[in-house]
This record gives structure tokens, sequence and C-alpha cells, in this order.
């Protein structure tokens, strides 16, 4: 073996290392921090009702169509769905990565080439928002009962997400959705190995006083605190 082979050799057998090193302390640091709690005890208060609810991989935070501190039907409008139908209590608001959650409404459509631009902060944004008449407590959907300055602050952090046009209006990317109650909108910020889907979730409960991982990237690290 000559010293050149010996030299890619040892810069592959490197490169590996450092990928699987890479690996374990992320998915160490991944698993430790979603376990220690922030807000452990929040204002007790039953003044707003929310709710926070996973599908198995990505989380929601469900919140009023209306009430004293915000009409979200304002700028997440029914006619934005394909139901038209304004007999909604909630209003359910995710946060992703535009190209995964535009094209990838089932896992069988995943390309290597969206994971990628989402993994490795290469992609946009979206706002996903749905709406509910009812919602349903199980193991993945917790209610939460918080007060309205709590709630006023969630709100702003919401807000803060979309990416606004010149006219501070929500932009709603047309004729895309999964359902008939559901719309997405621009959203801000990059979707990463580090800030994910769940990550935006997180910090909506941190932004509103209410218990969470200190950081997580996977809906179990916030359903954790709510056992």
């Amino acid at each position: 073996m000559n010293k050149k082979l010996k030299q890619v050799f040892r810069f592959t057998g490197r490169f590996v290392l450092a990928i699987v090193l890479f690996i374990v302390v992320y998915v160490l640091f991944a698993f430790l921090l979603a376990h220690i709690p922030v807000n452990s005890n929040p204002e007790k208060s039953d003044e707003v009702t929310i709710y926070i609810n996973s599908n198995g991989v990505h989380t929601d935070i469900l919140v009023p169509v209306k009430n004293e501190v915000k009409d979200w039907a304002t700028e997440i409008k029914y006619d934005q769905t394909k139901s038209n139908d304004s007999i909604m209590n909630f209003v359910a608001f995710g946060w992703g990565d535009k190209g995964f959650y535009l094209d990838t409404p089932e896992w069988s459509d995943l390309k290597a080439s969206t994971a990628a631009k989402a993994a490795f902060y290469l992609g946009t944004s979206a706002m996903h928002t749905r709406f509910y008449n009812a919602v349903t407590e199980d193991e993945e959907c917790v209610k939460v009962t918080i007060s309205k300055k709590d709630y006023a602050d969630m709100v702003k952090y919401i807000e803060d997400s979309f990416q606004l046009d010149e006219n501070n209006h929500v932009q709603w990317i047309a004729n895309r959705s999964y359902g008939k109650y559901d719309a997405f909108y621009e959203g801000k910020g990059k979707y990463s190995l580090f800030y994910t889907c769940n990550t935006w979730a997180n910090n909506c409960l941190k932004a509103g006083h209410q218990k969470a991982a200190l950081w997580t990237v996977y809906d179990k690290g916030i359903f954790y605190h709510y056992k």
C-alpha cells in the first residue's frame, strides 16, 4: 500500500470517527438537556386554555382563535383554508422547514436533498396553522391553563415567528395545505439540527412562562415535563 493510499484511509477513518463522535455527543446532549426543567412552577390560572399537541414527531401549540388578548382570525383567515369554516374554537401553530413542510406531506415523500437542507441550515421556514372546533386530550395532546398575561407573552412569540410583508401582514402561501382546515405562511428563521420544530414549540412555552425543557429537538422532550 503506497503512502497516498494510507493517507486516504487515515483521513477517511478520522472523518468517520468524527461523525460517530458528533452523533453520540448530539444524542447525549439532546437527551440530557431535554430532561432539565424550565419554569417548573408556573403561575396557576384558568384564564386561558391552550393545548400542546404532537403527531408523534412534530409539536403544535393550540390556542383560542379569539379572546380578550388576541383575535387570530384577523390574520389567519378562514377563507385561506379549503373548508372556509368559521365555526372554530382553536388554532394550532407549528414552525418548521419550508421545504420539508411543503414537499413532504407524507414520510414516504421525503427526499435526501430536503432532509439535508433542513438539517444543515440551508432552507427557509414556514408557519403551519390548523383550525379546530374541538380538541380531545390524550397521550399526545395535553391541556394547559394559563393567565392572560402569560398568554400575551406567548402570542408575541408566535407573532414574531411570521415573516411579514411591507404592510406588516402575514404572508399566506397560497393553495398549499394538508387538508381542509390548515394553511401555510412564510416564517422567520431557519431549521437545523439544533433548532427544530420542537425547539420552536418548546421556546413558545418558555415565552409563555410555562413548563418546558432547557433545550429539546424532539417532542418527547416537551411532554416529559407534562407527565
